[in-house]
C-alpha cells in the first residue's frame, strides 16, 4: 500500500483542498504534516494520523528573527526527513504555504516524489523558489502557468469539500423565498469587513433579506447586532448548504472561497484582502470579475454606503444576480480532487 505524507495546514485555503484530496485516496495510508495550534489541529487530528513542526514564514524586519525563522526551517526539514524515513513514506503532497518548505525539501533530500498544489492566481514565494523540486506543481488556475516553469504545471482548479456536489440541508431558521445574503472572510474572519457590513445590514434587512454573518472568533463587535433576519456565527461548518442557498456572497478573495463560490454557483461581492502576499486575493478576484460573476471592491475605496448600494442594486435586480449566478458555471471544475488523486496516483 502507498504511504502518502500531506502536508497541509493553517487557514481552510490549504486545508480543506487536501482534505478533498485524500477523500480520493481511500486506499493509500496518509500521514498529515502539520503546524502546532492551527485549524489542522481540529479538522485533521480524528481522521489521519498527524504530526506537527514548528515553521513560519520570513514576514520581519529585523535580521536576527530572521535568522532564527531560518534556522527553525532547518531543523524542520531534517525533522520531516527523518519522518518520511520512519513512517516509509512514498511520496508527498503539499498545498503550499509555509509547510511546503520543509516537506518538499525533505522529499527533494530523501530522494521521493514530491507535487505542489498552488490555489491562488499569483504564485507564493515557496512555489516560485521550490516548484522546481517537485515532481508536477497542479494549478488553481489556468493562467497562473506563466509565471512558473514550463512543463512543470498542470491546471485542476481548487478541489472542494465533496459535500460541495451533493445538496446540503440547512439547519437555520430562514423562510423558504426570503433573499439570502452569507458574508464570509476566510476561515480567519476579517474585522474590517465586518465593521462595513454591520452598518449596511440595515437596509438589507428592511428590504427583506435574510443575513448569514460568519465574523471569526477575532471580532469583539461579534455581538453588537441583534435582528431576527440577522444571524450571526463565528464559524458555520455547513458552508455548502449555506452558499447552495444563498443569493449572494459578500466575501474575501481567498481561492478557496472562490473555488466554493463557482461550484454552488454563488454570486458574489469581493472585497480582496489588501495585505495578502503579492496582493494575491486581487489577482483571485479579478478572474471572477472578468467572467461576470462578482464585482469586486478594493477595501480602501469600499465605504458602508458604497456597500449597502452594491447589495440593494442585485437583490432589486433579479435577472443581473441570475446571471451572475449563470457566469460562475463557467469558473467551476467539479472534479478537481479527482484529478490531483489522479496525479498523485501516477507519479
Amino acid at each position: 500500500m502507498v504511504r502518502l505524507l500531506i502536508a497541509a495546514s493553517g487557514t481552510g485555503g490549504h486545508v480543506f483542498p487536501a482534505l478533498a484530496v485524500a477523500e480520493n485516496l481511500p486506499d493509500y495510508e496518509i500521514e498529515w504534516l502539520g503546524v502546532p495550534n492551527r485549524l489542522e489541529q481540529t479538522l485533521v487530528g480524528d481522521r489521519y494520523p498527524l504530526h506537527t513542526i514548528s515553521v513560519e514564514g520570513f514576514q520581519t524586519r529585523s535580521p536576527l528573527k530572521k535568522l532564527q525563522i531560518f534556522l527553525k526551517l532547518i531543523g524542520s526539514i531534517f525533522q520531516v526527513k527523518k519522518l518520511l524515513k520512519e513512517q516509509q513514506i512514498d511520496l508527498v503532497f503539499t498545498t503550499g504555504g509555509y509547510i511546503a518548505s520543509p516537506a518538499i525539501l525533505a522529499a527533494c533530500l530523501a530522494g521521493i516524489p514530491a507535487i505542489l498544489h498552488e490555489s491562488n492566481f499569483i504564485p507564493g514565494k515557496v512555489t516560485k523558489l521550490l516548484s522546481r523540486f517537485c515532481n508536477t506543481v497542479a494549478l488553481g488556475f489556468e493562467g497562473t502557468a506563466k509565471y512558473l516553469p514550463q512543463g512543470r504545471t498542470i491546471w485542476v482548479s481548487t478541489p472542494v469539500r465533496s459535500q460541495f456536489y451533493t445538496q446540503q440541508p440547512l439547519d437555520l431558521n430562514i423562510p423558504e423565498n426570503a433573499p439570502l445574503i452569507v458574508v464570509v472572510g476566510g476561515s480567519q474572519g476579517a474585522v474590517s469587513v465586518n465593521q462595513l457590513v454591520r452598518q449596511s445590514v440595515p437596509a438589507w434587512l428592511e428590504l427583506g433579506a435574510y443575513v448569514v454573518h460568519l465574523t471569526g472568533n477575532n471580532d469583539p463587535d461579534a455581538d453588537s447586532l441583534t435582528h431576527s433576519q440577522y444571524i450571526s456565527l463565528p464559524f458555520y461548518d455547513n458552508m455548502a448548504g449555506l452558499l447552495q442557498r444563498a443569493n449572494l456572497a459578500v466575501s474575501r478573495a481567498g481561492a478557496g472561497t472562490l473555488t466554493e463560490l463557482a461550484i454552488t454557483h454563488t454570486p458574489a461581492i469581493l472585497i480582496p484582502y489588501p495585505f495578502a502576499a503579492e496582493d494575491h486575493q486581487s489577482y483571485n478576484a479579478q478572474v471572477f470579475v472578468e467572467a461576470g460573476a462578482a464585482y469586486v471592491y478594493t477595501q480602501q475605496e469600499l465605504t458602508a454606503e458604497k456597500l449597502t448600494e452594491s447589495v440593494l442594486d442585485l437583490l432589486k435586480n433579479h435577472d443581473k444576480l441570475q446571471q451572475m449566478a449563470k457566469n460562475t458555471e463557467a469558473l467551476a471544475v467539479i472534479d478537481s480532487a479527482e484529478k490531483l488523486a489522479e496525479l498523485i496516483r501516477n507519479c
